[in-house]
Formats: structure tokens, C-alpha cells, sequence
């Protein structure tokens, strides 16, 4: 855990005081996450202050990304019929989707929106995430008006980390999403360096070059396998909601590893 980030925590600790729990409160039984007073999931977390922004940040694909939907087909995508393609975006449905291509060090853009007028509480009406590799969730949801827990509203590197700040814009409009990921590196069955994560949400950061304690876990702390890909691929979440996607590319790093 960053001194930053206790800082941070400690001074809206103090500027919240008496926060109400959220959905789920602080369950005693949920695993302490290291370096702060927080349990997984916890409901009391001071809630990230907002910052207001104009919404998504449109970046065409550069020359070497790999289109993953361009507003025609799904057919960069594992399960890509299950989904439905409407107006040029792709919205979600039976279960996830993987890309076909896989990826480690990766620059990914994409865009999302949560359909205006849909009821969301919470968790519930407007849940999807997307998982570099597979394994490393930034969630994605409604948090303009929705409360939900901090390490679970969209921005958060999901059971770790909350966005820094609330940059989202109102239910029914475009959000953006601009990520490095720099997968983990292994060493004979033990983790040298930790995954580690930054996005941009409407171009504002909310994760800077954050290490990360393993693969997403729902109610568990995090923790890196023996064994471990190097390389995987991107997921976009199915969580029952009708979230829309639009725009999404990627560009391998690996090519520029130190």
C-alpha cells in the first residue's frame, strides 16, 4: 500500500466521520486488506470525492491496436453471438465474453454506458467489469448518483483498490476507460513483480501504476497462484445488467518491456 493512498484514506477518514455503511456495512467476517482499516468490500469506506468531466474520452484506435469492436460484429470475441450488436455499440447478454487474442502488457480503450432510465442499487442493475487476462477486474458500473462499496464502484481495481475520484458522468451517457496493464512476472513459481495497473476514467486518473495483491476475488483477499499465464485474455463481464460497449482496442506492450 502507497503512503499516498493512507494518507488519502486517513484524511477523508476524517472528512466523512460518520459515513454511513453502504449496502453491505463491515462484515467482521470479510479479510482485513492490508495497510488501511478496511475489510474486502467494505461498506464504511469513505466514498471517492467527485470531479465533474464531459464524459467519455473518444480516442480512435492508433495504427498497431487490435480492433476488439468497431460497431459492426463481435467476432474479435469467444461467445460474441451470445451478445448483441444495436446501433453500434455491443450490449451485454448470455454470459462472458474473452477475446480470441491474447494479451499481457496491454494498452486498452474502451467505452461503456449504463442505459438511462434502467433502475440500479448498488451492485444490482448496472454491473459489468472488464479483466485484463482474465483475471484482473476494473469494475465498471453507475456511481454518478448509485452508492455502492468503494472498492466495488466503477473505477476500482474490484476487492482492492477505489478510484482515487469519481469522474462519472450521468446514467446514459458515454464513460471512457484508458488502461495500462503490466502483467506479473514470475520466477520459478514465485512473483518477482506484481501485476500493476493505471486508468484514466473520462480522462481523469484513478489508478496510478497501482500494484496489485493478485487475480480478483469476490469476498477474499487477493493473492498471486504458483502458476501463472503470460498472456490472456481481455473479459467483459456478464452480471444480468444491459451495459453497452463501444470503441474498444488494444495495443501490446510487450514489445516495449524493460
Amino acid at each position: 500500500m502507497r503512503a499516498h493512498r493512507t494518507l488519502a484514506t486517513s484524511l477523508a477518514t476524517v472528512i466523512c466521520g460518520t459515513c454511513a455503511a453502504l449496502e453491505v456495512g463491515k462484515k467482521p467476517d470479510l479479510p482485513q486488506l492490508p495497510g488501511v482499516p478496511y475489510v474486502v468490500h467494505d461498506g464504511t469506506r469513505p466514498q471517492p470525492n467527485k470531479v465533474q468531466t464531459s464524459g467519455a474520452v473518444v480516442v480512435n484506435a492508433p495504427s498497431d491496436a487490435h480492433i476488439l469492436f468497431n460497431g459492426k460484429d463481435a467476432s474479435a470475441w469467444n461467445n460474441g453471438e451470445r451478445w448483441t450488436v444495436r446501433d453500434g455499440a455491443l450490449v451485454v447478454g448470455k454470459g462472458a465474453i474473452r477475446s480470441k487474442k491474447t494479451f499481457g502488457d496491454c494498452q486498452l480503450h474502451l467505452e461503456y454506458r449504463v442505459p438511462a432510465g434502467r433502475q440500479v442499487r448498488g451492485q444490482k442493475g448496472g454491473n459489468s467489469g472488464v479483466f485484463l487476462m482474465e483475471r484482473y477486474e476494473i469494475q465498471i458500473g453507475e456511481a454518478h448518483t448509485n452508492l455502492t462499496y468503494p472498492d466495488g464502484q466503477s473505477g476500482a481495481i474490484y476487492g482492492q483498490f477505489p478510484p482515487l475520484v469519481n469522474p462519472q458522468t450521468q446514467q446514459g451517457e458515454w464513460q471512457s476507460y484508458d488502461i495500462i496493464f503490466r502483467a506479473p512476472r514470475y520466477d520459478q513459481g514465485k512473483v518477482e513483480t506484481p501485476a500493476r495497473v493505471t486508468v484514466l476514467f473520462n480522462g481523469v486518473a484513478v489508478q496510478i501504476d497501482q500494484p496489485l495483491y493478485g487475480p480478483t476475488v469476490h469476498q477474499k483477499l487477493a493473492v498471486y497462484p504458483a502458476d501463472h499465464p503470460e498472456k490472456g485474455p481481455i473479459k467483459l463481464q456478464e452480471h444480468g445488467d444491459p451495459i453497452e460497449f463501444r470503441n474498444i482496442w488494444v495495443r501490446e506492450l510487450d514489445a516495449y518491456d524493460e
